[in-house]
Formats: C-alpha cells, structure tokens, sequence
C-alpha cells in the first residue's frame, strides 16, 4: 500500500484534439481538447477514478469534422480550461508527476509534449510512460498494433460510452489494463 492508502495506482490517459479530414488548414494547429483520465489500482484489480478535463483551444477551432468524430463542439470546449490550467489539475489532482501512467500508443504523450513545448507549459507527466497498445499486442502475439476498440473486440470486452471520447476511452483502456495485468502481461512499476 503507498501513503494514500492504495495500491499501485496508475493514470490511464486518453486525449482528444482538434482535427480534419485531411491537414489542419494553414496556419491551424491540432490541439487538445479533452483529456480522460482513468486511476486504476492495480493492486486491487479495479477502476477507482474517472475524470474529464475539458480544454480550451486557442490556436484551432472544433469543426464539423471533429465533433462528428469526438461528439465535443465548440461551445462545449469553449467553457473548458486553459492547456496550461489541465496541466496544472494533472499535476496537482491527479499527481501526474509522480504517477506512472499508460495511453493507447504514443500519440497521447507526443500531443502532450508537442503542445508543452509551444505553450511554454511544464510537461505535467513524469517519465514512467507505458505503450499500453505495445503491451496488449506483445501479450497477444499480434503481428499488427489493434485500434483500441479492435483490441476490446479481441480481448472480449464491451467498449463502454463513446469511442473517440477521452473519457469513455480512457476508462475503455483501464479495462484492457485491468485484463493484462489480471493474466502478468502488465509491466511491473
């Protein structure tokens, strides 16, 4: 057990951003949206915490396009926060620093680190990143790298909510998670 009376607790991170069928249009950056974050105590076996920041654009807008895909308008992410205030509620709420954390591929912490590096914003995350869709596919013997609702299909369990929702699939990958270290395919933390 660690100080806050939990097991080995880990972020599941799942971002959204501005996008388009093709290029962004000049000038036009993708940022994030909304990030999902699901705390799983791995000690436990179960899902403790979910949560949903939602964040504020300044250099892109949410279009047709994006909304269709994520369900979030611009008037939903227009009431969210700054990027470098999601950072800070990352660190402080949600110990981002200190906490390991996974995401489905890489894309997460490359937004994160892309949209740091422009805004001036401190990364929010420490170093202990796990490719949870490296994992799932090294644990399945997988020749390709499954989508996350692919890999739930694969795995046999339910995708809860709506895909392309930080939230929702951020809880959806816990599950994944969850089902990895349940069968030791989890890296040890």
């Amino acid at each position: 057990m660690n100080s806050e009376g939990a097991g080995r607790l880990l972020n599941v991170v799942d971002v959204e951003a501005t996008c388009w069928p093709d290029s962004p249009p000049p000038g036009v950056v993708s940022e994030i949206i909304e990030i999902g974050l699901t705390v799983v105590d791995l000690d436990a076996a179960e899902r403790v915490g979910r949560h949903r920041i939602l964040v504020r654009p300044v250099r892109s807008t949410v279009g047709a396009f994006c909304t269709e895909l994520t369900g979030l308008t611009q008037d939903e992410v227009e009431g969210g926060v700054s990027f470098p205030e999601a950072c800070r509620l990352l660190a402080t709420e949600h110990r981002s620093g200190a906490r390991p954390w996974a995401s489905w591929g890489d894309y997460d912490r490359h937004q994160f680190v892309r949209q740091c590096r422009a805004t001036g914003t401190p990364y929010p995350f420490g170093r202990s990143h796990t490719n949870a869709k490296a994992v799932f596919t090294e644990a399945r013997g997988l020749r390709k790298r499954p989508g996350m609702a692919q890999a739930l299909r694969i795995a046999g369990l339910p995708l809860e909510g709506r895909h392309h929702r930080g939230e929702d699939d951020a809880w959806n990958i816990a599950a994944l998670v969850l089902q990895l270290a349940g069968r030791g395919g989890w890296p040890r933390m």
